[in-house]
């Protein structure tokens, strides 16, 4: 029997993508591709000491991924893709998987996190609607479905401009 408090929480390694790989598949399909949230991780890897599996009995059941990206000038990071086994959806390892990567993402000194997803599901961590045509996604996305979450108090004050990847 499933319990929350029986998984397991490890940094991402590379070991583990093509597990993760296939339970993107499973979750997405293979739809997945054509989202402007993955033209964005085209242009840029996600950064492994931010991205986290959750492991039930040694298997990977999910996973979490945050790309750091640039918002005009300014810095932030995209989340995605969170992903569960079918087996393990609505018990809690994806919120966990989330609230783990921002706790990292914080304790690294980033100021925020934006993702395209379900405000019903992303508002009880944190995530909010960005302002309508603030944000510009490199490809067509439902702007209501455009969330953004402070890591710092006001680090989306503002931020506004084209997604693209970070320049070091």
């Amino acid at each position: 029997m499933f319990h929350l408090s029986d998984v397991r929480y490890l940094p991402e390694h590379p070991d583990h993508d093509p597990t993760i790989d296939a339970i993107a598949d499973e979750a997405f399909g293979p739809g997945r591709f054509a989202r402007a949230a993955e033209r964005v991780r085209e242009m840029a890897p996600h950064d492994r000491s931010l991205s986290f599996v959750a492991l039930f009995e040694d298997e990977i059941i999910g996973s979490v991924r945050l790309t750091p990206i640039a918002i005009g000038a300014t810095p932030s990071l995209m989340l995605g893709p969170l992903a569960v086994r079918p087996t393990f959806k609505n018990k809690g390892a994806g919120r966990a998987l989330m609230r783990l990567a921002a706790d990292a993402a914080r304790d690294k000194g980033e100021g925020s996190i934006i993702l395209v997803g379900d405000p019903p599901y992303y508002a009880p961590l944190g995530y909010r609607p960005l302002p309508r045509g603030s944000v510009l996604m490199p490809g067509p996305v439902d702007p209501a479905r455009l969330l953004g979450l402070e890591l710092v108090d006001g680090a989306l004050e503002g931020l506004s401009g084209r997604v693209g990847p970070r320049r070091s």
